[in-house]
């Protein structure tokens, strides 16, 4: 279905790490673009349904990504309410940032794909990114990163990568009904990886693998809500078993060209100070 290119596009958690790059593309080829948070004008908030409708109104297009996980309990159920209200106000184009051997994750897919959209389902590895501008950052920082993970290798993608995708298929009808599953070139240990941070910045990393038991007592002494030490312990000793180590082809075909090596994102991030002491 052709779009009106008049109308913005509304890009969900659009100050997030995919969100924001998403933004930045759509903007640079002179797509409009409607940031969806809770700080946007109109605002968007997945706890504040009221929100919802003045968010969507007159969007021809919709980037949806979910915080903070969408193996949180109602995260299908939103997903799934959004995207029907988006139909019935005549949006049709709808690009879903999934995740990677989460069965929570596959559920949305499959209620997503039954509405009857022209959907893309993007469905992401770990993030590059989580190295830099999140939870690993610190640890990183202190010359420590302890997690409780041990030899299993993770093929880490850049968030440039989907964001690249996400903003081909909002824009581009070749991608409607295309599932790409996006992983880095390359599988690695979060051992490896912390290796290779700390050859390129000549600052220690040095990686501890420690217990389940001790990792959920650390995150609670930082501070963090139950809620979240639970699904962040989910996420390290669950979803990191082992079934997602394999590469996967999503960024080649969807973008033409081979996707962007963790070699490369660290460079890029080292360069810019993110992991220099203060």
């Amino acid at each position: 279905m052709t779009q009106d290119p008049r109308k913005p596009i509304l890009v969900l958690g659009g100050t997030g790490k995919t969100g924001r790059r998403t933004v930045e593309r759509l903007t640079t080829r002179g797509q409009p673009v409607r940031i969806g948070s809770r700080s946007a004008k109109p605002a968007f908030d997945w706890d504040d349904r009221s929100s919802w409708p003045a968010a969507l109104d007159g969007v021809r297009a919709v980037y949806i990504s979910y915080y903070p996980d969408l193996t949180v309990p109602g995260a299908k159920d939103a997903i799934e309410t959004l995207a029907k209200l988006a139909l019935d106000t005549g949006i049709r184009r709808l690009v879903f940032l999934s995740g990677r051997g989460e069965e929570a994750a596959q559920e949305t897919e499959e209620a997503l794909k039954a509405i009857g959209a022209e959907l893309t389902i993007i469905r992401s590895s770990w993030f590059m990114q989580n190295f830099s501008e999140a939870a690993l950052l610190d640890p990183i920082l202190a010359g420590e990163m302890a997690l409780p993970v041990g030899e299993v290798r993770e093929p880490f993608v850049d968030a440039d990568d989907i964001a690249d995708v996400a903003a081909a298929a909002l824009t581009d009808d070749r991608h409607i009904g295309q599932l790409y599953e996006v992983t880095g070139p390359r599988l690695l240990t979060f051992a490896e990886a912390a290796g290779e941070i700390a050859a390129t910045t000549g600052r220690p990393v040095r990686y501890v693998r420690i217990s389940s038991e001790e990792f959920r007592a650390g995150l609670a002494a930082a501070g963090l809500p139950e809620n979240l030490v639970r699904l962040l312990d989910e996420l390290f000793t669950h979803v990191l078993d082992g079934r997602n180590e394999y590469l996967a082809d999503g960024v080649q075909r969807a973008l033409g060209r081979p996707a962007r090596d963790f070699s490369a994102y660290v460079r890029e991030a080292a360069a810019s100070g993110i992991w220099n002491p203060a």
